[in-house]
């Protein structure tokens, strides 16, 4: 009887430690299920994606990280009266790939000498304030981009709705091609 009782002993042990065992892998599995059910779980409906993805800069969408080109600081004197005033402005551009940065350079002197231009044709009060920089940029854009072979359309003014214009939104549009140059960046801006 002594063998016999000494069996069901030792089987209370194994099945602790089965028990402990499932239990602890119940949780981790509950864990993990939990953790892919909020990081997988919150899918968009299809038309929210396509509004996420429209709302987001290109730069964002694309694959590849894009390239940043560093131009050398520019001392610049500004159109204020006097003429006792000088900018000195360090520009970025972002383009889409090394490929287009290689372009650039190839025409950057001419490149440069267009910014200088621009930026010598603005007085201190325009480019202390943030829509004269925005402004800048924008143009800085095109100056970059006229070498390559693309255009940016220029701002214009608005103004009031006509007969005309109701005629000209009937024709269909033709997409432009996506310019590689997608920004510029402003990397110091002293005006003194």
């Amino acid at each position: 009887m002594s063998a016999n009782a000494a069996a069901p002993a030792k089987e209370k042990p194994k099945s602790k430690k089965m028990l402990i065992i499932v239990v602890a892998l119940v949780l981790v599995l509950g864990i993990g299920g939990a953790a892919a059910f909020f990081l997988l779980g919150k899918k968009k409906p299809a038309g929210d994606e396509e509004e996420a993805a429209a709302a987001e800069p290109a730069h964002q969408t694309a694959k590849t990280p894009p390239t940043f080109l560093p131009f050398e600081n520019m001392v610049v004197n500004l159109a204020d009266p006097g003429g006792d005033r000088f900018a000195q402005i360090g520009i970025t551009v972002e383009v889409a790939d090394a490929k287009t940065a290689e372009q650039i350079k190839l025409y950057l002197p001419s490149i440069r000498s267009s910014v200088l231009l621009l930026v010598s044709q603005r007085t201190s009060g325009e480019l202390l304030a943030r829509e004269g920089k925005e402004k800048l940029a924008k143009d800085i854009l095109r100056e970059v981009s006229r070498p390559l072979g693309y255009t940016v359309p220029r701002d214009r003014p608005k103004r009031a709705a006509s007969a005309e214009d109701e005629d000209e939104d009937d024709r269909p549009v033709r997409k432009p091609p996506k310019n590689p140059v997608q920004g510029i960046l402003f990397s110091s801006f002293i005006i003194q």
